[in-house]
């Protein structure tokens, strides 16, 4: 596979996760420069030891030799054997003492770089004393000797308290951050979470156990191989018997440490020895046991010439979406339009009653554009411009930059991107900044204006209540993060408030990027069908991750197509094979349910134990037919949310495709949703969707309209008709499904896409506004909309209300 070779930095602790991780890297080519590892050390000066793999292993330091730090970020058992591995493996080592301690327990780490300017002389700040900073001070030792050092990796697996702290450290120094194995036991297709030691055992790492510390696992396990078939079966029989968690039979929640004493010739020229009367036990109470290591030496391997490098990867796409792309490639010859799914006329979840505004977390949508006095050219000035606006409309509110939940970035021009990126990223210092989509338009933006931004918030939400999906780091399972974004944030939908709270998940724009490499398909694997699959994937990961039980609507932004309009109708058609086909019903579900992450055992009453119940077992499935009514349920082809395809002028990347669920739902009540088309409705040639939710006493419908499009050489439609045309179907179709007293909603759209070839400007109140006002809802120019049977639209909108129910 082609890739840009990195110069690696490799965190290791001595356990089986980092140096597999670095097996990894040499798998895609990368180059690993330093080995680098923190150490616990009596002493309080922070002074580097470097490791020449030439040289004779220094001397152990003064260290506490019966007792284990049990560091939440670092692995301490055996660190007495360390030193060894720069000889072991060719690579030169960098060592220093753990500083301070884990001060700040949040899973999401957040170094605060004004509390660190504004420290007292002499004083550190809170962040300083955490021990995730004794991180810098040897990256930085060991990037003054190899400046060529552009990549950091780790071994992090399931736990987000350790891979953010480790992409913290990485992206302020500069380094890409890699977390080959992030996910990698949920991406093995039909293994269990051993099968990750097992293709450890294949690629000839040998790990031994050296902490136990869990019921279930005592001291006759210590020394284990357990990356070996006898070990992994030892592990996981003794685990079961304690109702083990998710992630336990790789350690994951602190059930066992490893040392890795040998591996591949590729990275172990000699292996690690250490005698049977050098293994002494150390027994610390709570069933928590450990090896205390003397007398390791090193031992020569016989020659292996020639021998490859052994390291499986999961495949790229699933089982799901390989039988997806496998399916319908064989019948792209037919251009039948995909079928229209049934769906009801009216809902069985609604009462013949009045609706009115209902009491749940009201939502703030703001669509802002510069106010048009830069010079063509001036992107930047206008980003600058619009920020400062948020800034000020934020504060007028009282709220922070970290509550915006979700924004949509319309270009004119794509090569503008860096520039608006550095002034949109100044917004969003802290950890989880909102999800994004981004788009390009071309000249379809009002004259003289380069940029839009459209932004979403709760008005009303305990900082608490966010959550996001925040990975920077490269591995096997979705791209990385690159830039100021998250792969998704969570935010409640009603008042109720909990982990089991109804909430709106808005996931980030996502384009065909290969994950461990963050690079488009090669030209020979790039064809259309390829990327609209691959990209829906990493879609469907993240809702799975962030427990989306289902989608309200969503579009599939496009490239212009070589072929124009008859091209558009193919790519619309493809777009809506793939969505058909992924929510089409499996015989069995697939667990792709993360397991606890080490914060959550740690922090979390609900993990805390083993055995735990549901909640560490529990399974989310997409869509999850669960929470659809009986009717629906039974008729599977009317829970598929309504999808459009959208022509723009380009993508991010240069992709040719970007999927962009506008909300998902989680935690809806069983039976509480219905989803329901009404092919005709309200003046002239208008169709809806709804999909209405009922939580409590209160309603939640989100509501799709779409205009189609009359062709031909008529004149284009005046957007304050459509504008009117657009608020009538709105009221018409919700008092369609029972709720009579719709009018009293708004009429306004949240989110809109219009095709200016069959509407003419949408910019005139702007012009006359001077462009200092807020736009009244927002716009995406396109240059066609097309549903998935092949069928050109004017316009869509969208809206979502929260209605109660009175009478």
């Amino acid at each position: 596979m082609p890739n840009q070779g990195l110069n690696v930095i490799a965190l290791v602790s001595g356990g089986k996760d980092s140096f597999y991780s670095l097996l990894h890297c040499l798998h895609h080519g990368h180059r690993v420069v330093a080995l680098a590892n923190l150490f616990p050390d009596t002493a309080t000066s922070a002074s580097l030891e470097v490791v020449d793999p030439d040289a004779p292993p220094p001397a152990p330091r003064s260290a506490a030799e019966d007792r284990d730090l049990d560091s939440f970020m670092y692995q301490t058992v055996g660190h007495q054997v360390i030193p060894l591995y720069a000889a072991a493996t060719g690579i030169p080592l960098y060592r220093q003492p753990i500083l301070g301690a884990a001060v700040r327990r949040e899973r999401d780490y957040d170094y605060d770089d004004d509390a660190a300017a504004d420290a007292a002389p002499g004083a550190a700040p809170a962040d300083e004393t955490d021990e995730t900073e004794s991180m810098m001070p040897l990256l930085r030792a060991v990037m003054a000797r190899h400046p060529e050092a552009d990549a950091l990796c780790s071994g992090a697996i399931l736990s987000t308290y350790q891979r953010s702290r480790v992409e913290s450290v990485a992206l302020r120094l500069g380094l890409v951050p890699l977390s080959y194995l992030w996910k990698y036991p949920a991406l093995s297709p039909g293994a269990d979470e051993a099968q990750l030691l097992r293709d450890m055992a294949g690629s000839g790492l040998e790990a031994r156990i050296v902490k136990v510390a869990s019921a279930g696992l005592d001291e006759t396990h210590l020394w284990t191989c357990v990356t070996s078939a006898e070990g992994v079966g030892s592990v996981r029989k003794a685990l079961r018997r304690f109702g083990a968690t998710e992630g336990a039979s790789l350690g994951e929640g602190g059930e066992f440490e490893t040392m890795v004493v040998d591996g591949p010739s590729a990275l172990f020229r000699r292996r690690i020895s250490i005698p049977d009367r050098g293994r002494k036990p150390i027994r610390d109470g709570g069933g928590s046991t450990w090896l205390l290591l003397q007398g390791a030496h090193l031992e020569d391997k016989p020659a292996e010439s020639g021998a490859d490098l052994a390291v499986p990867e999961p495949p790229l796409l699933d089982a799901r979406f390989r039988s997806i792309l496998d399916g319908p490639a064989a019948s792209l010859q037919d251009q039948h339009a995909a079928p229209e799914p049934p769906s009801p006329w009216a809902s069985s979840l609604l009462r013949k009653a009045t609706a009115r505004p209902g009491d749940g977390p009201s939502l703030i949508r703001w669509s802002l554009l510069a106010d048009g006095r830069f010079p063509r050219g001036s992107v930047k000035e206008e980003a600058m411009q619009i920020v400062g606006r948020i800034r000020r409309l934020l504060a007028s509110l009282s709220l922070p930059s970290s509550r915006i939940a979700n924004t949509l970035i319309v270009l004119r021009d794509m090569a503008d991107f860096p520039d608006v990126n550095v002034e949109y990223g100044k917004l969003f210092p802290k950890p989880n900044p909102p999800s994004r989509v981004t788009v390009s338009c071309g000249d379809l933006l009002p004259p003289g204006r380069n940029l839009l931004i459209h932004v979403t918030l709760p008005g009303t939400l305990d900082a608490r209540e966010r959550r996001g999906l925040h990975v920077q780091s490269r591995s096997y399972w979705a791209p990385a993060n690159i830039g100021p974004y998250s792969q998704a944030i969570d935010v409640p939908m009603t008042a109720r408030s909990g982990l089991e709270a109804l909430r709106a998940v808005y996931v980030a724009g996502q384009i065909p990027l290969i994950p461990a490499s963050m690079l488009l398909p090669p030209p020979s694997d790039a064809c259309l069908w390829w990327q609209v699959v691959l990209s829906l994937q990493h879609l469907w990961r993240i809702g799975v991750e962030m427990k989306v039980q289902c989608w309200t609507s969503a579009v599939a932004y496009f490239s212009p197509s070589p072929s124009s309009a008859g091209g558009m109708k193919e790519r619309a058609e493809l777009a809506g094979r793939a969505w058909n086909l992924a929510h089409a019903p499996s015989e069995e579900d697939e667990d792709e349910e993360g397991g606890p992450d080490l914060w959550d055992l740690k922090y979390n009453p609900q993990y805390m134990s083993f055995g735990s119940g549901d909640a560490a077992s529990s399974h989310v499935a997409l869509p999850d037919w669960s929470v659809f009514s009986l009717r629906q349920q039974n008729n599977p082809a009317s829970c598929i949310p309504p999808l459009f395809a959208v022509e723009m002028e380009s993508l991010p990347r240069g992709s040719d495709v970007e999927w962009h669920a506008h909300m998902g739902l989680r935690h809806p009540d069983e039976g509480s949703v219905e989803m329901v088309h009404q092919p005709a409705v309200g003046p002239g040639d208008w169709t809806s969707w709804h999909v209405v939710v009922r939580s409590s006493s209160l309603l939640i419908v989100h509501t799709v309209i779409a205009c189609r499009w009359s062709g031909g050489d008529r004149e284009r439609a005046k957007f304050e008709h459509l504008e009117e045309a657009m608020g009538r179907s709105h009221r018409e179709s919700l008092a369609s499904l029972g709720l009579h007293g719709a009018s009293a909603a708004s009429d306004t759209p949240h989110l809109s896409y219009i095709d200016l070839a069959a509407v003419d400007s949408p910019w005139k109140k702007v012009e006359e506004l001077g462009g200092n006002e807020m736009m009244a809802f927002a716009i995406v120019p396109c240059h066609s909309i097309w549903t998935t049977q092949g069928e050109r639209l004017a316009c869509v909108a969208l809206y979502t209300e929260t209605l109660s129910e009175a009478g």
